[in-house]
Order: structure tokens, then C-alpha cells, then sequence
């Protein structure tokens, strides 16, 4: 594609002897946040729905892609042809049901069948847990990581038990606080967190997109509340508590919401 060669071959001119000082000063690890950022980017541009902007910053996020493989070039690991190479390869050995002779599959049965390929390219003392990025946040990372531990049987068998898992550690955390004893309060305040991400993906939902939502709700609730104390000339740092949560209530009612 002729747009995709343009842009290898912009990449190349930056990075040469006359390009870009910035850009030819840079290494993987230097722009390394640049990925993170950008497919963040891309991640809000769907939650919008705005098309003009998901295809921008697609874009951004290719341009990513293009940097570190050229970096990669330039240093005779691999070129951005090896990069779609490897990635086709992969597809059509993934797809035995599209390229080969697996025969057609629901999607539930396609996604197994990811998982089963995956798992034999790893090997036979691979983990089933292997392949989830540390680097991930540690929401969706513990969704990933007890979704594939469930494949394999290790599962609470229903959301009633996952919810009196749920129990269990905020009793041990209630525990922990009432001793007075901060690393057991932070272990099992991840044990709580992790539960919750186990209770959220049983009931089919994403941890990461259910807090998301939350902190959504929260921000737009206390900035009514903030309107509100400045259309009554109320400074929040001098309120007590009953009045804030009075506000609290009437921004909740504001923005039509009664939970």
C-alpha cells in the first residue's frame, strides 16, 4: 500500500543523518511511554464513538509502530517487513479454520481453539497463565490472568461464589485495619481488588471499563457538587460532614441519578 510505504519512508528520512535531531536521538526505551500513551489514545477514541478521531489517533498509534521498527533496522534486529511477516504468519496459523482444514467454528469455539494454538506454541511447560503483560493495569491484568487460570478449570463455579469470596476478604481486611498492621492491610486489600475483578468478570463484565465508568460518575457528581457550593458561596474544605453528603445527594438527583 502505497500510503504505508510513504509513511516507512518518512520514518527513514527523520531518522537519517539530515532528518530530525529529536527523532534520531531517540531509542525504544525513550519513546517507550509513547506507546502506552497512544494506544490509550486510540482506547478513548472508541469509548467516544467519534470516527474522525479513532482514525487519527490509529494513526498516531501505527506511527508507533513504524519508529520502533525502524529503531530496529537500523540496529540489523529486524525491518517493519519482519514485523508484518511474523504477524500474517501468526494469523493464518491462529486461523486453521479460515486457512486450513479445521472446518467452520462458532466464535466461542474460535476463541479456544486461539487459546489451544497458543498455549502448544508455548510448549508443554509453558503456564497457562503466560502471556498476560505485567505491564498491564493490574485491573484488566487480573481479569486476564484468573480468565485463563478459568480455562483450565480453576474457577468459583458462579457469581454467589465469587461474591462470598468477595465477603471473606473484606472481613480480612477489616481485620487487618483493626490491627493496625499496613502490609497485611495492603495484601489484603489486593485480595479484596482481586476478587472484585473475579466477580466482575463472572458476571460478563470488565473490571477495568466498571471502575472507569465509576470514576466517571464520581467526577461529574462532585463537580456539581463544587458548582453548587459556589452558587451558595460554601468553601467544601469547611463543611461538615452531613452537609457535604447532603450535596452529595442533591448532585446524585441533579444528574438523574439515584444510586
Amino acid at each position: 500500500m502505497k500510503e504505508f510505504d510513504d509513511l516507512v519512508e518518512m520514518m527513514a528520512r527523520l531518522r537519517a543523518p539530515d532528518g530530525c535531531p529529536w527523532d534520531r536521538e531517540q531509542t525504544h526505551g525513550s519513546i517507550r511511554k509513547y506507546v502506552i500513551e497512544e494506544a490509550y489514545e486510540v482506547v478513548e477514541a472508541i469509548d467516544s464513538g467519534d470516527a474522525h478521531e479513532l482514525r487519527a489517533e490509529l494513526g498516531d498509534l501505527l506511527l508507533q509502530v513504524v519508529f520502533h521498527a525502524r529503531m530496529a533496522e537500523e540496529s540489523g534486529t529486524f525491518s517493519i517487513g519482519d514485523v508484518c511477516e511474523g504477524v500474517t504468519t501468526k494469523l493464518e496459523r491462529r486461523h486453521p479454520h479460515v486457512f486450513g482444514d479445521a472446518g467452520q467454528r462458532d466464535a466461542a469455539e474460535v476463541a479456544q481453539a486461539w487459546e489451544e494454538i497458543k498455549a502448544r506454541e508455548r510448549g508443554p511447560d509453558a503456564s497457562a497463565i503466560d502471556g498476560v503483560p505485567r505491564a498491564l493495569p493490574a485491573l484488566q491484568r487480573a481479569e486476564r490472568v484468573s480468565e485463563k487460570a478459568s480455562r483450565v478449570g480453576f474457577d468459583w463455579p458462579d457469581t454467589t461464589a465469587v461474591l462470598a469470596k468477595v465477603d471473606e476478604e473484606r472481613r480480612e481486611l477489616a481485620e487487618a485495619l483493626e490491627a493496625g498492621a499496613p502490609d497485611r492491610v495492603a495484601a489484603e486489600l489486593g485480595d479484596l481488588l482481586l476478587a472484585t475483578a473475579n466477580l466482575a468478570r463472572k458476571a460478563g463484565l470488565e473490571p477495568e471499563l466498571c471502575l472507569t465508568r465509576a470514576v466517571d460518575r464520581f467526577s461529574a457528581r462532585f463537580r456539581e457538587v463544587e458548582r453548587s457550593a459556589r452558587t451558595d458561596g460554601a468553601d467544601l474544605r469547611t463543611l461538615p460532614a452531613s452537609a457535604l453528603e447532603a450535596r452529595w445527594q442533591a448532585a446524585k438527583r441533579a444528574l438523574g441519578s439515584q444510586d
